[in-house]
């Protein structure tokens, strides 16, 4: 695919929104394709598979605000009469004045190749070239004008997210999971070169290896991507038959990702280059999976403290005891003092949630009266005695109770 053919796209049209959507609004339809033509929902349909790629490739670019505005104004540029060096007057801005100018000029000299970093789903823009390749072809125009001879920055695969789902007790303690993914990885066949096993990508001999050629006019030069490598400084001769030179397949893999003790609900987990393989052995882009947390019957949390409400009778209220209480481990016995009011909560040290100093926050204890539906003789001639007792001392439950007053 040439780089002019790339930056014609309409990403847009494979979203199936207009130019105006909102940021929600493409990323509501960039997921509702995604889920429709995600390939373990569509095994063996190639056409489910390459509209897939087709999304996530756009999403990558106009699910970015800052990308999305480069885009504009490139396709803008296209459109306003810029045409690639060497325009057969096909194309966008056919048939209109063809400018000599740099489109570095358009963007204030150099917006530093940002689309090659996209945070795109699953799959994101596997098996063509990128924006950030076509744009990158333009950056650095004063070194390669100057005769630097530098070779484009070499731009890492997008980044890619996913979700899981963990109960309670694992995201407070922490846990390692198997994870299943389906995106663009390097390819197997050629180590993620591109170039057939036993050949290697050799320097471009337009532009001796810089990505760039350039032109002379009267006192100033211009430059841009070399036409035969692409801006790359290297070509691929004898292209991977498994990839076809890009050094990139989709395939399905499982990596163990490590959850630390205490994320919360909503937290993202970044695994640093586990997400898109860059195009021909350039560093992968990184993986972010957002944690979601089950509710638990038992816990709650405040920040790194575990709550609990613990059901007690009133005579352990009232006469003090010890009660068994769960923690995250093993449970433990907690001391109610006498008189504890119904609803006060007890601290304990050090039984919480672990910080990511590793100190634990605190076991905070909420005790709640039990009330008993059913008693017998016995215990109701009890309660009767102590009730009477109670009147005879003079104690009244609502003597400071304001709606007595």
């Amino acid at each position: 695919m040439t780089q002019r053919e790339w930056a014609e796209k309409d990403y847009y049209a494979d979203l199936g929104v207009s130019k105006s959507a909102s940021h929600d609004e493409i990323k509501k339809a960039y997921r509702k394709l995604a889920r429709e033509n995600h390939p373990d929902k569509n095994p063996g349909n190639q056409a489910a598979e390459d509209k897939f790629k087709r999304v996530s490739e756009a999403y990558s670019v106009v699910g970015d605000e800052d990308k999305r505005r480069e885009y504009d104004e490139l396709r803008s540029a296209l459109a306003g009469g810029f045409r690639f060096p060497g325009s057969s007057g096909t194309g966008a801005g056919a048939g209109t004045r063809n400018f000599d100018f740099d489109v570095s000029d358009l963007f204030g000299g150099g917006f530093g190749g940002g689309f090659g970093s996209a945070g795109a789903g699953a799959g994101a823009g596997a098996g063509s070239g990128g924006l950030g390749d076509f744009l990158g072809g333009f950056v650095n125009r004063g070194a390669a004008g100057a005769g630097g001879g530098g070779r484009q920055k070499a731009r890492r695969g997008a980044d890619v997210e996913t979700e899981i789902t963990l109960d309670f007790r694992e995201a407070a303690q922490g846990v390692t999971i198997p994870l299943q993914l389906t995106n663009p990885s390097p390819c197997t066949n050629c180590n993620g070169s591109g170039a057939a096993p036993g050949t290697h990508p050799v320097t471009c001999t337009t532009c001796n290896g810089s990505g760039f050629t350039k032109e002379q006019k009267g006192a100033f030069a211009f430059s841009a991507p070399c036409p035969d490598c692409g801006g790359q400084g290297t070509r691929i001769e004898h292209p991977c038959p498994e990839c076809n030179g890009t050094g990139v397949t989709t395939r399905r893999r499982t990596i163990t990702v490590r959850v630390p003790a205490g994320v919360v609900d909503g937290q993202k987990v970044r695994l640093a280059g586990q997400g898109e393989a860059g195009l021909r052995g350039r560093p992968a882009g990184d993986l972010f999976v957002t944690v979601h947390v089950r509710p638990d019957e038992v816990f709650t949390r405040s920040g790194n403290d575990l709550e609990v409400t613990v059901p007690v009778s009133f005579g352990e209220l009232a006469l003090g005891g010890t009660i068994t209480v769960p923690t995250l481990g093993d449970k433990i016995r907690v001391r109610v003092p006498a008189g504890t009011a119904d609803g006060r909560t007890l601290r304990v040290r050090g039984r919480g949630i672990p910080k990511r100093n590793g100190t634990p926050g605190d076991l905070l204890v909420t005790v709640r009266v039990k009330v008993p539906k059913n008693l017998d003789d016995n215990a109701t001639s009890a309660l009767r005695s102590y009730v009477e007792a109670e009147r005879a001392s003079g104690f009244n439950p609502r003597e400071d109770w304001a709606g007595a007053k």
